[in-house]
């Protein structure tokens, strides 16, 4: 199949760029140092990329994606990076499973549901998840006395990710992670799960970075000159054209739109719709796009993770030939 052949709006991901970031990343954090996180792919077969490469750890964001990963044989060391009040089903899995604990009730949860360990999940900045630094030992301990193994801490500077400036972003993950060092001198293990794609080469603290994006990287995180190349796009075709501005049949229904909208080169995005983005020729640009009612074009998504979820495949090309298809199984609850 070519890459023209394929009904649009449909996920394409350059094969040679995906190969980059995968070996860039297995360089920089060989082996357990980098637990990748799947939320971002929501795909198995990407995931035994990366375990050939090293990785066997791996993080997840939702039970369902715990349990794609142990029936897909990549179970060797999950790690629910959220919390859960409901954790039988975790607790069923043939696979080494961990879960982020900040709470009594969290803890009761683990417990209950065959969870046999935990990371204390800490607040270091970002106001979602996780126990203040200092309440650490105390929900550790607890998690002691309820049977289970305390791993260590986890905390996510996902706050600190939108920064731009280099040096800004190395002194806000810097205070984060003094906040998490705090609570590991309360708590102990040997875990330390810090960290992400936009800090993934200025974390100074953990022992193991959740980086997740690095592999097909996305236009927000390319904004902040980081060492990974733009791997995946949505494939769109040009449906309607005037003098003025031209529509492709992309939109809100399969681009996820919570960092902004996404880029068309040579064209100005106005807006997103249910099945449209409206765009324009850019008149500024070196090489200013002007569409016609059947091309085909780039739409190149400023978030990764709600993109794939909207998705069931990802089409690997290599020049304009589809070379594999992969499926995106760990959507859905």
């Amino acid at each position: 199949m070519k890459l023209h052949d394929l009904a649009t709006p449909a996920l394409v991901v350059d094969v040679a760029a995906l190969q980059h970031n995968l070996a860039t990343m297995a360089k920089a954090l060989p082996g357990a140092r980098l637990r990748p996180h799947v939320k971002a792919t929501k795909c198995t077969t990407l995931a035994k990329r990366q375990a050939a490469l090293g990785h066997r750890g791996f993080c997840c964001a939702t039970i369902r994606e715990m349990e794609g990963m142990a029936a897909a044989g990549l179970g060797e060391d999950l790690l629910l990076a959220n919390e859960v009040l409901d954790a039988r089903r975790l607790g069923r899995l043939d696979a080494r499973v961990s879960v982020a604990v900040d709470s009594a009730e969290t803890v009761k949860a683990a417990a209950d549901g065959g969870v046999r360990e935990v990371l204390v999940d800490v607040n270091v900045g970002l106001p979602r998840c996780g126990c203040a630094p200092e309440d650490a030992g105390r929900i550790a301990d607890h998690a002691r006395r309820s049977g289970l193994s305390v791993r260590g801490v986890m905390g996510y500077e996902g706050h600190v990710m939108a920064l731009a400036d280099p040096a800004k972003r190395v002194e806000a993950c810097d205070a984060s992670m003094a906040k998490l060092q705090a609570a590991h001198a309360l708590v102990g293990g040997d875990v330390i799960s810090a960290g992400g794609t936009g800090t993934f080469d200025v974390n100074r603290v953990a022992t193991e970075i959740q980086a997740g994006s690095y592999s097909l990287m996305d236009t927000y995180y390319a904004k902040h000159g980081l060492p990974f190349r733009l791997a995946f796009c949505l494939w769109s075709t040009v449906i309607s054209a005037s003098a003025a501005f031209a529509v492709c049949d992309a939109g809100l229904k399969s681009l996820g739109m919570d960092h902004g909208n996404p880029t068309i080169e040579g064209a100005k995005v106005w807006f997103c719709s249910d099945e449209h983005v409206t765009f324009s020729k850019d008149g500024e640009a070196a090489n200013p796009l002007t569409p016609s009612i059947g091309d085909r074009l780039r739409v190149w998504p400023a978030h990764i993770d709600p993109t794939l979820a909207y998705h069931e495949k990802l089409h690997l090309v290599d020049g304009e030939q589809v070379v594999d298809v992969w499926p995106i199984d760990l959507r859905g609850w």
